[in-house]
């Protein structure tokens, strides 16, 4: 079977060594296509491809139109929004993502932004400790246990609010669950975004939310920036000189955050969550062994659009 890598931000080569190793021990065969410039570039490599690992490469209708032999695409990282998955469902094309393989390294850097923020941007002037803050997780899936592991360290007292997890499990992991998002958000001085962008949470995250959190909050998003409602969030701030707002993707309206809110945001050059050298062997190599294993067994574990 051949194995398409089609990344416009490469894995780092020693990823890529071992990829091909778990590929080429399996007996399939792996060819790379990187910093491509047009979509078209990669509906021609795509043509003769068994399967596909990506990143965050789009992979929509056109894609999968190109892809005739295509059996499946593994989106190495958890979030998988820039895969079609009605057009990979229409096409009898199984569609994976590899979660939890970069949640340590999204954590470490919510972490650090929070860090910075805490001490003013590193300005020389007196700042704050994380030490006995409260930290409110929204949602709770991997990278949220890392985070919670994390703030244990910093001391932080650490609430979570996912419907979708059992409380047992929440607590399990020493979080304390909430009911609402009201709850969390008027609790929590600072308020960690780990929600998808879907129907239900795009713009979800605006005034109704914000207005809620203490003097002091902050709102730091280490998930999509379309969950946020860009222009309630100016709103808030404009209205709050003391809610700090930390992302790592800048938001649409970034000019007027320069403009406005200096000292009071932090955004990342780009995405960078999972930009970690261990994050980017974990998530590549893990997209490898569930091809292989799906070509070997039909193991469709990591399954996140519906069969045909």
């Amino acid at each position: 079977m051949k194995i398409l890598v089609a990344t416009d931000k490469p894995f780092a080569p020693v990823a890529i060594e071992q990829i091909r190793e778990v590929a080429v021990k399996a007996g399939h065969t792996l060819v790379l296509l990187e910093k491509y410039k047009t979509p078209q570039e990669l509906h021609v490599a795509a043509a003769d491809a068994d399967a596909m690992i990506v990143r965050s490469d789009i992979v929509d209708a056109a894609v999968i139109a190109a892809a005739q032999k295509l059996r499946i695409v593994v989106r190495a990282g958890a979030g998988y929004d820039n895969l079609d998955l009605s057009a990979c469902t229409a096409s009898n094309i199984v569609a994976m993502n590899t979660p939890g393989q970069n949640s340590n390294a999204v954590a470490e850097l919510a972490f650090g932004m929070m860090v910075w923020s805490a001490r003013g941007g590193y300005d020389g002037k007196t700042g704050s400790e994380l030490l006995g803050k409260s930290l409110g997780l929204h949602a709770f899936g991997n990278v949220s246990k890392c985070m919670a592991l994390i703030a244990s360290g910093f001391g932080m007292k650490c609430y979570a609010f996912d419907p979708f997890v059992d409380k047992k499990v929440i607590a399990g992991a020493g979080v304390t669950p909430v009911d609402t998002l009201e709850e969390l958000y008027s609790t929590c001085q600072y308020v960690s975004l780990h929600i998808p962008a879907n129907d239900k949470t795009k713009n979800s995250i605006g005034e109704k939310l914000l207005s809620l959190m203490p003097q002091g909050a902050v709102l730091v998003n280490t998930a999509r920036k379309e969950v946020i409602n860009e222009a309630e969030l100016v709103s808030v701030m404009e209205k709050r000189s003391d809610l700090k707002y930390l992302s790592d993707i800048a938001p649409d309206n970034a000019a007027l955050f320069a403009e406005r809110f200096q000292g009071r945001f932090f955004f990342t050059p780009k995405k960078m969550g999972a930009q970690t050298e261990e994050a980017n062997i974990n998530a590549g190599v893990a997209a490898a062994k569930q091809i292989v294993a799906f070509f070997a067994t039909g193991d469709e574990t990591f399954r996140v659009n519906k069969p045909k």
